[in-house]
């Protein structure tokens, strides 16, 4: 607390009458004077004594803004990164006065610094300033300016998306997120609020084009899901983070108490029961990022099986092979290759033939924008053990690659690896290269068995909103007990991203966005992608359990059925 604050009142009945001494003292010139110096020097004493918040929910909704201990280290923490020139993340619960926090800070600035200039940011314009929406950003910073008394309020222009304060320079812009947001702006601090409810492509197009334009960025938001930019800055070590979670606000934590490493109350046990789905529990209460999207894949066994089956690679590197046959000539080490095995390879490129193999594959432009990926496994162990990744590699060139990579594969049936790929776009490409080159053990699409039996002449695997369903259905199952032992750690690492729709399909929480910062600049699942086809091969592949004759009672229809087969049979034969 600065040098004037310590010792206000703070429960709302005594700081309302303390606010009124104050008042009373105000009337003399030389009071107003000392009370703006006090105000300019001491944030929390200007918040506390001349600052006022709105809350429907409460009499007529205009209340003091009387500030809890967590408020106090918040708004100091906000000012702290805008005076030395750092981004901070805030994280919240909602209902926790983030909004009027940062505002708050913002306007003080604003209100006792020259030269300060401040752009606050949201998802759309009347989120920014729209008269009488006390959602708008503007809004509650004229509320602020509405409830003090005039002497307090400097000379100002106000005009829309713009606050000038006319005695010392500073000004407050707004905008929206439809563009290019400061692209060669000049800021003090900018205020994304809310920045997690930005459409996926607007929030990194907004993280590159703020960088430049301030060397403080504050993200103000509740967690909306792992496929946005606010999930990566979040996640961000060398930001620094401002978590504001319910149990810190003391009116919400009364009667807290845990359940397992769990923290609940009253409170959060009755806003439970009001939330229509665990997402709105991990969304609006908990910060839980995993939990505010629809994932497909349980984050708690995600991790567990992290933790007890993944391990780095034995060998890095790329495979070597014949041009003109495809057949594998050999691997080579080398630290920053595309290949990934989990085996140590023969010097003569021979595996195992006591045994079959299959691939998975996923497929890309290779233009850069998404990754390739094939991951092949041992049908007998159910372990995988290679991962070829590559951004880079047009679809005819990994056909290549893959068919190199299943020919090293041969096991025991001698064709190579039993190959299923993704066949829409350009998986094209892919299967007829692949057709080409003359492979053919591969996955046919599966005909409608309405129509007629037996599979279709057409490669690959097609995916409509309910196979792909089945097919992460059946591969959430497999390495959930155990059946497919997945060792890479990336891979199981991006099933957390991979979510329900409101569509019904299953995609990666990134696949709406133009924009990725990692290498890839979509990264769609594509690892997931490649191992569930991967699974659906191997099952395919596994030798059939041989089953015992199935014992006959007597007086059963099945006797029976036999009893008449021997009798037809006796009668033809005479």
């Amino acid at each position: 607390m600065g040098e004037y604050s310590t010792g206000i009142p703070k429960t709302v009945h005594t700081n309302l009458e303390y606010r009124e001494e104050v008042l009373k003292a105000s009337v003399e010139e030389g009071a107003r004077q000392e009370l703006w110096i006090a105000c300019s020097r001491d944030l929390m004493f200007y918040v506390n004594t001349f600052c006022w918040t709105y809350d429907p929910r409460r009499g007529n909704g205009v209340i003091p803004f009387v500030t809890y201990p967590f408020q106090d280290e918040s708004m100091l923490d906000i000012k702290d990164c805008i005076e030395n020139g750092s981004d901070l993340v805030i994280k919240k619960s909602r209902d926790m006065g983030a909004s009027w926090m940062l505002l708050t800070v913002f306007e003080w600035l604003w209100h006792f610094r020259g030269g300060q200039s401040f752009l606050l940011v949201s998802r759309n314009e009347d989120y920014v300033d729209k008269p009488g929406n006390p959602k708008s950003l503007f809004w509650k910073i004229d509320f602020l300016h509405k409830h003090q008394p005039e002497w307090m309020v400097p000379r100002m222009t106000r005009t829309k998306l713009r606050l000038t304060n006319d005695e010392n320079g500073s000004t407050i812009d707004g905008e929206s997120t439809t563009g290019d947001v400061a692209r060669g702006d000049r800021r003090t601090a900018i205020g994304l609020d809310e920045f997690a409810a930005f459409d996926v492509d607007s929030s990194y197009r907004a993280l590159a084009s703020t960088r430049d334009a301030t060397r403080c960025r504050i993200f103000n938001s509740t967690p909306s899901g792992s496929g946005n930019a606010f999930f990566d800055i979040a996640h961000n070590e060398e930001i620094k983070q401002l978590k504001l979670h319910w149990s810190l606000h003391p009116v919400k934590s009364d009667g807290l108490y845990y359940q397992g490493q769990k923290a609940r109350s009253p409170w959060y046990d009755a806003e439970c029961k009001r939330c229509a789905h665990p997402q709105e529990i991990a969304q609006e209460l908990d910060i839980d990022f995993a939990g505010s999207d629809y994932q497909f894949f349980d984050a708690l066994v995600l991790t567990r099986l992290i933790a007890d089956y993944c391990k780095p690679p034995m060998h890095i590197g790329e495979l070597e092979y014949d041009l003109d046959s495809m057949q594998p000539l050999r691997f080579n080490e080398t630290p920053k290759g595309k290949l990934r095995l989990w085996f140590h390879p023969e010097v003569n490129m021979k595996r195992p033939d006591d045994r079959m193999y299959a691939a998975g594959v996923d497929i890309a432009t290779g233009t850069g924008s998404s990754n390739s990926v094939i991951s092949l496994g041992d049908c007998k162990t159910g372990e995988k053990v290679a991962e070829y990744v590559s951004s880079n590699t047009r679809p005819e060139e990994l056909a290549r690659i893959a068919v190199a990579l299943c020919r090293w594969h041969s096991g025991s049936e001698g064709r190579g690896a039993y190959m299923v790929w993704e066949a829409p776009g350009p998986g094209r490409n892919f299967g007829d290269a692949v057709v080409d080159i003359g492979y053919r053990n591969f996955y046919f699409k599966e005909a409608d068995q309405k129509l007629r039996k037996g599979g279709s002449q057409i490669p690959g695997w097609w995916p409509t909103k309910d196979n792909k369903r089945a097919l992460y259905g059946e591969y959430r199952e497999a390495i959930t007990n155990g059946q497919f032992l997945n060792r890479s750690k990336e891979s199981l690492s991006e099933c957390r991203e991979i979510v329900y729709t409101q569509h019904g399909w299953i995609q990666h929480s990134k696949a709406g966005s133009s924009v990725d910062p990692s290498g890839a600049r979509e990264n769609h699942g594509d690892r997931p992608t490649a191992d569930a086809l991967l699974w659906k091969g191997m099952k395919m592949r596994r030798a059939p359990k041989e089953q015992k004759e199935k014992e006959i009672v007597e007086g059963s229809f099945a006797f029976r059925r036999l009893m008449g087969d021997e009798r037809k049979n006796k009668v033809e034969l005479w």
